[in-house]
């Protein structure tokens, strides 16, 4: 990128040091334009100075990379160093957040155990490509599309627990559940006639209860 700055001196010269000495530069690193020459004058009337244009180049400054771009670079990173090959599908939602789906071989290393890799993964691509920006990005990360099946499992599985806290009139506790599954559990029978959720005990062994709604009784 080009820069440039005026200078006055008593004569072309001496205004083409001035610059010289204000950028800290060479003369063959600069191109000079002669704006005005000076002018003597008669016993000083009408005496002008020189004015010299000292143009250079300045390295452009790298743009930040965004929020997209520094996700996926760390998660190549991170990928390679998990020796698993995947290509990343990535779209902007339109609240801002950012969706990136993992494809290809080895996907249940990067799952894990009810989707444990995938949510470390998921939190740690958040703090890597958000750090040192001002606003936060959500970054949701999912492979072969795992969370919506699982969400629809975790759906089913809510529906068929209802339908036995009912039948049976007893609670129903579920298995040990991380936030987001507990979340879907809880959203899934919020509107389910006759019962209640709630969760109860403490990380990693939290879970749901399902139980009749005794208001409805």
């Amino acid at each position: 990128m080009q820069q440039s700055i005026e200078v006055t001196g008593k004569t072309e010269e001496e205004a083409i040091a001035s610059a010289l000495r204000q950028l800290n530069l060479k003369r063959d690193e600069v191109s000079i334009e002669i704006v005005e020459r000076a002018k003597a004058g008669f016993l000083r009337i009408g005496a002008a100075p020189a004015v010299v244009r000292v143009s250079y180049e300045v390295p452009d400054e790298p743009a930040e990379p965004s929020v997209q771009e520094k996700a996926e670079k760390f998660l190549e990173g991170l990928l390679e160093r998990m020796g698993v090959s995947a290509s990343l599908e990535m779209s902007l939602r339109e609240n801002g957040s950012v969706s990136i789906n993992l494809s290809g071989e080895g996907m249940g290393a990067v799952i894990g155990r009810r989707g444990e890799t995938l949510d470390a993964i998921q939190h740690l691509t958040n703090y890597a490509a958000n750090r040192g920006s001002e606003t936060r990005t959500h970054i949701s990360i999912d492979a072969e599309n795992y969370r919506s099946k699982r969400e629809e499992s975790l759906v089913h599985l809510a529906e068929k627990m209802a339908a036995k806290t009912l039948k049976y009139k007893r609670n129903m506790a579920l298995e040990p559940m991380n936030s987001y599954e507990r979340h879907v559990i809880h959203t899934a029978l919020q509107d389910y006639e006759g019962v209640t959720t709630c969760s109860t005990g403490t990380e990693p062994n939290r879970r749901v209860v399902i139980s009749c709604d005794k208001t409805k009784a």
